[in-house]
């Protein structure tokens, strides 16, 4: 049995199959996220393989990314009887001994960030204020973001040449923190809202 791993939270949109044979890669980067064709091309990439757990990035990043990603999970899922996991995208930028920030931007004047040891999460998506983010991630991280666009001056500026500026999350590095940790795959995945729509009173 195969694993599918699918990542639609940033403008890379990957795919990778892993099996006892090695990790085969797909990107679908030119789709726009709310199309449907995407799913097809993800048809064709599967094939003839049989999948017994599709991974899905959780973000944060992409909503209509993101969703898509578990929609199309789930309905494979209630058709073939595979499992579904999910794991946070910013796995897929862990490295084997790095100390590594990944931050991104929340809107609202706040920034997220999650905190790697290697392929250990040492502290999962958090939030906040853009003018705590120096204090927020320690001494002797490595910093990347998704978001260099938006927030990748404001991270040069901060922290200097520990700033090593745009890295985005592919489905091969899901597959790779996956294997490395499987600790960290979520049952009953949802994605990582950083500002929901409506808060409980």
């Amino acid at each position: 049995m195969s694993v599918l791993y699918i990542d639609r939270s940033s403008k890379r949109q990957s795919v990778a199959l892993s099996d006892a044979s090695g990790v085969k890669t797909a990107e679908f980067g030119d789709m726009d996220p709310r199309s449907g064709g995407w799913a097809a091309s993800l048809q064709r990439f599967i094939g003839e393989n049989q999948i017994g757990t599709i991974v899905v990035g959780t973000g944060p990043g992409s909503f209509a990314g993101i969703r898509s990603a578990l929609a199309f999970a789930l309905g494979y899922a209630a058709g073939t009887g595979c499992r579904v996991c999910g794991i946070p995208s910013p796995c897929a930028l862990a490295s084997p001994g790095v100390r590594l920030a990944v931050a991104g931007d929340a809107r609202r004047g706040k920034r997220w960030i999650a905190l790697f040891d290697g392929f250990r999460l040492e502290r999962p998506v958090f939030q906040v204020a853009a003018d705590a983010l120096a204090s927020a991630i320690p001494d002797g991280y490595a910093v990347v973001t998704p978001d260099a666009q938006r927030i990748g001056g404001e991270l040069s500026s901060i922290f200097g040449e520990r700033c090593l500026g745009e890295r985005l999350p592919s489905a091969g590095g899901l597959a790779m923190a996956a294997a490395a940790n499987p600790s960290l795959l979520e049952s009953n995945p949802a994605p990582i809202y950083l500002n929901p729509a409506v808060r409980e009173a």
